[in-house]
């Protein structure tokens, strides 16, 4: 498979659209990550592309042949994907090895195919047991395993590391991922986590409410997003109104330079400056700041602090945090984003 596109995709439940027209374009061995909130039609786009649901309008393409479309239905059987889903799935009275082989054509060199899978997944020796006698992580690789065995070109993951622990999820994410590289498949995974799908992906598509809003590379999303919805979903920010004129926007924090996207911009707007734009300084190097409160957060603290009547709150390392009380500046780096007021 070559490429996976969708083109004006649209699913309704009832009276409720929950896909509006996504138009999406995947190349091949590449990773896609969908981003959004519970409820954004992610889990929903995933279903239709593996042939778990029928469309209600638009196509899904597999290197330009169409599998589904309001007329034209392809069983999922047919499709050649891998499918894990947030729970795993395995089934309980099965071993590690009879779960993944359930899965396999029974022509083929199943033995042979059991032993590559396991050695790719980091499963070796651990063929003999069944699922409870697995941690969590392992158990998703024992999922990932069987999707991987009938070699398909197309791994869908839905939110499969959900239920882990934060740094464990992330570990055992990137770690998959790479695994899947690998092998040549295209990749979408399903997340609600700007982290995960930022580390893991060529491109991120961000949802909500049934509408891709923006799909790009992971650093073009974070600090060039299309709009103000998008930063809000793809990490923390702070937003500033203010007057553009001549690439630059004029506000509390003094004269912020555009983003080259958002350069030709005029008039009043609102600026987006991510929170690690912005550094204290102790000496007078830029706009008068005074720090109001700290939150001691172990490797970090959470700084409040006020600037020309403006409050911010910035994330600092411990040991470079000010005391409380102290006055100094805060200095901008880097080009803003501004949308329009």
């Amino acid at each position: 498979m070559s490429t996976v596109a969708a083109q004006g995709l649209r699913k309704t439940y009832g009276t409720t659209e929950v896909l509006r027209g996504i138009e999406l374009h995947l190349e091949s061995g590449s990773v896609l990550a969908l981003l959004g909130p519970s409820g954004c039609g992610k889990t929903t786009l995933l279903r239709l592309i593996a042939g778990f649901e029928p469309v209600d309008d638009g196509t899904i393409t597999f290197d330009g042949r169409v599998v589904a479309s309001a007329s034209h239905f392809l069983p999922p059987e047919r499709r050649g994907i891998g499918y894990v889903p947030q729970e795993g799935a395995l089934f309980p009275h099965l071993t590690v090895e009879e779960n993944i082989r359930y899965g396999l054509n029974r022509r083929c060199n199943c033995q042979e195919r059991l032993q590559e899978v396991l050695a790719l997944t980091g499963l070796q020796g651990l063929g003999g047991r069944y699922p409870h006698e697995l941690s969590g992580g392992q158990q998703q690789r024992v999922a990932l395993a069987r999707a991987l065995a009938p070699q398909p070109s197309l791994i869908l993951l839905d939110e499969p590391f959900n239920a882990l622990d934060l740094d464990l999820r992330h570990s055992l994410c990137e770690e998959v991922v790479q695994m899947l590289r690998g092998t040549g498949a295209t990749t979408i995974l399903v997340t609600h986590d700007p982290v995960e799908a930022f580390a893991t992906s060529d491109q991120v598509a961000v949802m909500q409410a049934g509408t891709i809003r923006q799909c790009a590379s992971p650093r073009d999303v974070y600090w060039c997003p299309a709009d103000a919805t998008v930063a809000r979903l793809t990490g923390s920010t702070i937003f500033l109104p203010g007057q553009a004129r001549d690439g630059v926007v004029h506000c509390a924090l003094g004269e912020l330079a555009l983003h080259e996207a958002v350069r030709g911009l005029n008039g009043q707007v609102q600026a987006m400056l991510r929170p690690e734009q912005l550094c204290w300084s102790p000496a007078s190097s830029g706009v008068s700041a005074q720090v109001l409160s700290q939150s001691f957060r172990g490797d970090h603290t959470v700084v409040s602090l006020v600037a020309h009547g403006l409050q911010l709150r910035l994330r600092m390392p411990t040991l470079q945090a000010p005391a409380h009380d102290a006055r100094g500046s805060i200095v901008v780096h880097g080009a803003c984003m501004a949308y329009p007021a």
